[in-house]
């Protein structure tokens, strides 16, 4: 009779409990799209600014309007949403936030007569009446308080872990109860496939905790290390000065970058709008808000002191080809088992290193030929103390 009588009873269930289903799907997904459509319309605007004109405004700067334009629209140059393609022109909303506070005849210059040789190449061929460049300021005023359009949503792995886990549920009902599959191998298949993805995603997401390879923010400025460190070869020390003797590396001070742009007030790539921002900054006494990417947990200890001014490891060993890079990224994962690799491969300089005299033992090993090479490793590198003290 159980036999029976178990299917029969838990489909009553699964009716009651198929609205529940839906009612979750569809918390999940109208959350998702709403968020995507959040700037679809403006949700507040700026005094005197009507929704018509900020719409008129935006369709000029996207190239909608006017109809019979012969001149590349501004959103070409100025992207709207974030670009993981590097772009040297100002996007959309640094412009909106440049300008906000100005008013329209110093946006005018700027767009129809501008001053710098990149720019004026740039904007040769614009022609746009005065009314309509007008919207144009207006939308980006409303752009500067309402920030860029969100993206659409995307597949995340919490979203795959959740459908695998119903997957999951389901495939055990009609194991225990319902028995609707004929092939009771493939529901016994989907539930091993299933438990084997979500452990492995636990796994990962455990294994990859607070590791961001390949990270590359947008900065507040446009900061080229490719034509820096490359194509100027500024040693890396002279603007992080601190490499050798702190803890960190520091980061320059604008009056160090004034040394240089005191006289470069225009770069070939970038044009005058974002050294502009270092001098506004240094001039103003304004404090840059760099996005840091190289970062470590709070229970570790690393010294640039340490590893460049007493190893004098190179900084391409673990920030990558930095003078090929127009975005900085970070290079590798900073992972313990990375660093623990690195120390077991790099040889240390004992003979020309007056910091390591104090290693006798092995300095007598070396002249005996008992050993040929020192590693990091040899000297307590991997020692559990030396980072987690």
């Amino acid at each position: 009779m159980r036999k029976n009588f178990l299917p029969w009873h838990f489909s009553e269930h699964l009716k009651a409990c198929i609205p529940f289903i839906f009612l979750t799907v569809f918390f999940i997904v109208v959350p998702l799209s709403q968020k995507a459509n959040a700037n679809d319309e403006p949700e507040e605007f700026v005094e005197d600014h009507s929704h018509e004109d900020i719409q008129r405004g935006k369709r000029f700067f996207i190239g909608l309007l006017p109809k019979d334009r012969k001149f590349e629209t501004c959103v070409s140059c100025h992207n709207l949403n974030h670009s993981n393609k590097f772009n040297w022109n100002p996007s959309a909303m640094a412009i909106a936030v440049k300008f906000k506070e100005k008013d329209f005849a110093e946006f005018q210059s700027a767009v129809m007569q501008p001053n710098g040789t990149k720019i004026e190449l740039s904007h040769k061929d614009i022609k746009i009446e005065e009314e309509d460049l007008r919207k144009v300021k207006q939308y980006l005023d409303n752009l500067a308080i309402t920030g860029p359009p969100s993206e659409g949503p995307t597949i995340t792995q919490i979203m795959i872990f959740l459908f695998l886990g119903l997957l999951m549920t389901l495939a055990l009902l009609d194991l225990i109860f319902f028995r609707k599959v004929k092939y009771r191998f493939v529901t016994v298949l989907i539930l091993i496939m299933a438990i084997v993805v979500q452990v492995k995603m636990v796994a990962d997401a455990a294994i990859n905790l607070g590791r961001t390879p390949n990270y590359a923010p947008d900065q507040p400025i446009k900061f080229s290390h490719k034509v820096h460190a490359g194509d100027n070869k500024i040693d890396c020390k002279y603007c992080h000065h601190n490499a050798e003797f702190d803890k960190s590396a520091g980061i320059p001070a604008m009056e160090l970058c004034m040394n240089c742009h005191v006289l470069v007030r225009e770069g070939a790539n970038s044009g005058k709008f974002e050294i502009a921002k270092v001098v506004d900054a240094n001039e103003n006494k304004k404090l840059v808000e760099w996005i840091r990417i190289h970062n470590l947990p709070d229970h570790v200890f690393f010294s640039h002191a340490q590893h460049v001014g007493i190893a004098k490891v190179d900084c391409k060993q673990c920030h990558g080809a930095v003078e090929e890079m127009d975005v900085m990224s970070q290079n590798s994962d900073l992972s313990m088992g990375w660093c623990i690799n690195c120390h077991r491969e790099t040889k240390v300089n004992f003979k020309d290193n007056a910091y390591y005299d104090n290693y006798m033992k092995l300095h007598d090993q070396l002249k005996g030929g008992g050993i040929d090479t020192i590693r990091a490793v040899n000297i307590g590198a991997n020692d559990c103390m030396r980072c987690h003290y």
